[in-house]
Formats: C-alpha cells, structure tokens, sequence
C-alpha cells in the first residue's frame, strides 16, 4: 500500500487510492464489521471551510449523506455510511468495479444502440423508484451513470438531488448545464420530470457522441437550451429507427406539457423499443425483465425483486424435444417457462402440457435440498425458460425468498384444487 495514504479512516482500513480531485479523495477500503470493500469519498477540510463555496458544498454532503440507507436500489450506488468531523468528512459507498459512461458519449466509441435503450431502461427504473422516495436527482449525466465490470448500470452521486419534505432551502443551480431542464436553468420548481429530461440528453449523447445543444459560452447554452430546436438525431447518426428518435424527442421536450409526464411512461416505449425495433443476438436484460413483468407468476413482484430474479436465474432457449427434468434424477434446481410449453410425463404416463408462465422442480426449494425428481419434462415447443438454483434463491433477499413463497404456495393450492375436483369426477 501506498505509504502516503491513511491506513485507516475511521474504523475503515484504506486499501488504495481509486481517484484525487480538488474537492475530494476517493479510496478503496475494507470494512471488517460487514466484511465487504467499500468506496470512501473524502472530502478536503481546507475546501470545506473555504469563505465562498465551502457552504454550499457542506450542503450538498449533507444530502448525499442523509441518503444512507435509503435509497435501495440494484441500479443505484448504495450509501452506507457518512461523517463529518474536525479532522475526516466522507460518505461510504457501494464499491463498483467499473468506469463511468463519460467514454461513450465520443463518436468514435459508440455503444450498440439496443445497449444505450436497455442503459435508459434500467437508469429510468432506478429514477423512478428514487422519485417515489422523495429523491429528484438533479444531475443526470454520463459521469455519474457508472457501467460496473459485469455489464451492469448504477446511478451515481446524489449530491445535487432535491428532496422532497425536506425544511431546508435546496442548493440553487446545481447540476451540469448541458444536461440541465429548461425549468432547472430558469430556477422554476422541480419534479422528476427533470431528471426525464437529462436521461433523455444522455442517450442523446450516447446515441451520437454530440450534445443536443453546443455552444461557446455557458449563456449562449443555456439560450440554445431554452429557445431552440436540439441537433437533428437522424443526421448525427442516420441508422436510428425513428421510434427511438421520437422516445428521445419526447424525453426532451422543453414544454413539460409535451414531456414524458412520469417515469412509468418512458420506461414503457423503452421497452417496447428493446422488444421491437432493434436487432438483438440474444436475449437481453430489458427484455427478460418486459418477459417476467407478463408473467403471471411475477405478478407480485416489486421491480427491484424482478431484477433479482434476473441476478440470480440463468436463461437459456431450447428446441422442442429437449429433456429438461428426468424422472429418477435427483436436482437442486427449478425452472419458470418464460415462452412455449412443456409437456409433462410420469411412468410413461402423460400428465398434460405447462404453458408459459408455469413452474416444475420447485420441491428442492421448498424441501431445502436436492430431490428425485418424480416426472420426466419434455420442451414440447421451442421454450425459453429461467434455472434457478435452490441454493442461490435462498442467498436472495428476504423479500424476493417471500414473493416466491407466495407464488410457490399459490401454485400448490390451485393443485390441490385441480386434484380435488379429479376426485370428485371419479367418485361422480
């Protein structure tokens, strides 16, 4: 290690330096309580007391600060902890292995476009789940939407964000100014629909390694932002299908009227985009989780458990004909039919077809172990299906082990029934 570098801050043992700025230093630590590595943001005592900015910076660590906790999110950098002191100001963070999307936005290192939906996708997920806690963002931008080594997206830096019931006064003309709502540069009144606006300069950006708005100077920006038309999309990047240039447009409004008016709207035509009009090798994160949402076997489910689900499931498409389960072999593993259907056997007896949406193998997780299987399954169509393993659903959290529960019990009660009302037929 770095002999330089503090060994410890706090209770938190420094590994290595991750990043330096004027404001700040951000370390890679250990924390031994929860036995995980964190991110410590750590902010200079001589910025903090500066005359002219220190104030208004110690505001924004305080609201960056009273997130801890809050904001639990799988598309959101946790915060788990925060202090400020004489000697030490820092906020603990989720560690992500990864870089920002700041790279991306250069013409020459594009994203493939079905990646730039599905980053939309899961960034509008994460917004809209952060607006129903209260939180506006503020400061959307591709510095602060991190893409971690396994492909996933986490909203960073919350620094900026507007809470909502919160007594103080919020921090005025925060924010980066070629992101930046045309209500946020005219000091108007917030809500999310802001942050609709900057996710929507984002993949802008992504899309055609150009801002919608250049200029020469901070006022004749934020002029372009407030009075004109943005780049035409399509002439910066001509292969775009126009559906997506319009979801873009219409993120972009600068009448709020016109606008994406929640966040549920613009997660929809994403979606929808992902599954129609762009062209796909494989089955992508955007649309597993449009798949589960249909299935009435998730109907219970929170957001934030579906995309658990996707964490901890494997996918996979098989022809017809394919044996999925044996009768005699033993598992520890379960499968949701996400499109086509099964049939189902036992002593060559057959037993009738699972369509999409149905379940079988789930006795290990119910037992807690690997089990004989009691019937043979056979992809009586082409199928796409999730495996799931005992043992990893039950590394799940709390809430998603209990949505399954319930749908493992609805599942048990309607065989029931349907063994019920064979019984009643025979002795009938």
């Amino acid at each position: 290690m770095d002999i330089s570098l503090p060994a410890y801050i706090d209770k938190y043992e420094i590994v290595r330096l991750l990043g330096r700025g004027a404001t700040s230093s951000v370390y890679l630590a250990y924390d031994a309580f929860t036995e995980r590595q964190v991110a410590i943001k750590h902010f200079s005592t001589d910025f903090l007391a500066d005359p002219e900015h220190g104030a208004t910076f110690r505001k924004l660590i305080a609201t960056e600060a009273s997130l801890a906790g809050r904001l639990n999110h799988p598309h959101i950098v946790g915060i788990y902890d925060a202090a400020r002191g004489a000697e030490n100001t820092y906020i603990v963070m989720e560690f992500v292995e990864g870089e920002t999307l700041e790279q991306y936005g250069q013409p020459d290192h594009l994203l493939p476009m079905e990646r730039v939906v599905e980053i939309a996708f899961k960034c509008a997920l994460a917004l809209d789940f952060a607006s129903r806690n209260g939180v506006i963002h503020r400061d959307i931008k591709p510095a602060n939407i991190m893409l971690g080594q396994d492909g996933d997206v986490k909203i960073a830096d919350f620094g900026a964000a507007m809470l909502a019931k919160s007594d103080e006064t919020q921090v005025a003309g925060v924010g980066s100014p070629s992101y930046m709502s045309p209500e946020q540069i005219r000091m108007d009144a917030l809500n999310l629909q802001t942050d609709i606006y900057s996710l929507g300069v984002v993949m802008f950006k992504l899309l055609t390694g150009r801002l919608p708005f250049e200029a020469d100077s901070n006022y004749a920006l934020t002029h372009k932002i407030l009075n004109e038309a943005p780049f035409d999309l399509r002439s910066l990047r001509p292969g775009v299908p126009q559906r997506l240039v319009l979801v873009v447009g219409k993120a972009m409004q600068k009448d709020r009227a016109a606008r994406y008016q929640n966040w549920h709207e613009f997660a929809r035509d994403l979606a929808r985009l992902a599954s129609l009009d762009l062209p796909q090798e494989s089955i992508t994160e955007t649309e597993k989780f449009n798949t589960l949402r249909e299935l009435p076997f998730f109907e219970t489910f929170s957001e934030v458990e579906l995309w658990e689900v996707l964490r901890i499931s494997v996918w996979g498409r098989v022809p017809a004909g394919t044996h999925l389960v044996n009768e005699g072999d033993e598992g520890n593993f379960f499968f949701i039919i996400a499109a086509g259907e099964v049939r189902v056997t036992k002593a060559g007896r057959d037993l009738g077809v699972k369509p999409a949406g149905s379940c079988f193998g789930e006795m290990c997780y119910i037992r807690q172990g690997a089990i004989t299987r009691t019937a043979t399954v056979v992809a009586n169509t082409p199928v796409t299906l999730l495996k799931i393993k005992a043992n990893a659903l039950g590394s799940a959290s709390e809430s998603c082990q209990l949505s399954f529960n319930r749908a493992f019990l609805n599942i048990l009660v309607d065989r029931l029934a349907e063994t019920d009302a064979e019984l009643v037929g025979v002795h009938h």
